[in-house]
């Protein structure tokens, strides 16, 4: 197990969040599925629970107002030492941002914003709450990656905003890239060409440390969610693409030897 470092670099992915109609429903089929528990946390938006593994936080999930209907997905934050200067160069870059800047009580502030392409993500000013306090082991979130149509254009946004360095997959038929921050790969863009859903569009996607991907993704399946792609081998790991109860979409990997930061998910 290793601890999540205190400070984030800001552009490292710190926090990811899931805002849902059903909270209850949602909390049985999360704890069931990744032995999570909750408490609750900060209500600016409505009501706010963190998902805890041996007492650490790794995960939020909120409730949508009854007259809210947007999309159900996973949320990735990328940390900022401001989050109202980071919203203003995701304007002046081309992105929009949706919600915020605001503050979310004495955690943090925070802002929802889009990418040029569409893609939703949070920006995570921390105070009193930092992000996920535990990585590595079972029911932690291990790695973001950005599904969009094509990675060069996008790319430019988010090292604009962020301060990225890029690593990419020099391949024909492959388009990947790895960001970096400090020498470290922190998240990742794949660009999928056509076979991007379109029900959903360009998205990041959360990935999930699990023990286990074929029992995780066949318990996902007992829980009452779907299985979207079955249990495959990655250069990163075991992994599969499943949906929770509400179709929040997720991935669920089995780490291979370095962990998927090492390849990232570069799945087939």
């Amino acid at each position: 197990m290793t601890e999540a470092h205190a400070r984030r670099t800001p552009g490292t992915p710190c926090w990811v969040s899931l805002i849902v109609h059903g909270l209850t429903t949602t909390q049985e089929f999360y704890g069931a599925l990744f032995d999570w528990e909750f408490r609750p946390g900060p209500e600016q938006l409505g009501p706010y629970v963190r998902g805890l593994l041996h007492g650490k936080e790794v995960a939020g999930i909120g409730q949508l107002p009854p007259d809210r209907h947007l999309p159900i997905a996973w949320t990735t934050y990328l940390a900022t030492d401001d989050a109202d200067v980071t919203a203003e160069a995701i304007r002046s870059c081309g992105g929009t941002v949706a919600v915020g800047p605001l503050d979310a009580g004495e955690a943090g502030r925070l802002a929802i914003a889009s990418d040029p392409s569409g893609a939703v993500f949070g920006i995570w000013q921390g105070s009193e709450h930092l992000g996920t306090m535990t990585a590595g082991m079972p029911g932690t979130p291990v790695w973001n990656e950005l599904v969009t149509q094509e990675t060069s254009m996008v790319a430019k946004f988010y090292q604009t905003v962020f301060g990225y360095g890029t690593e990419a997959v020099v391949s024909a038929d492959f388009d990947y890239q790895t960001l970096i921050l400090d020498d470290v790969p922190v998240a990742s863009l794949h660009g999928v060409g056509q076979a991007l859903p379109r029900d959903r569009g360009p998205h990041w996607m959360t990935y999930f440390e699990v023990a286990d991907t074929d029992r995780a993704a066949a318990r996902v399946v007992e829980l009452g969610g779907r299985v979207l792609q079955p249990p495959r081998e990655g250069s990163g790991g075991r992994l599969a693409t499943v949906a929770d109860l509400e179709g929040a979409v997720f991935t669920v990997i089995r780490s291979a030897g370095g962990g998927i930061a090492e390849g990232g998910a570069k799945a087939g």
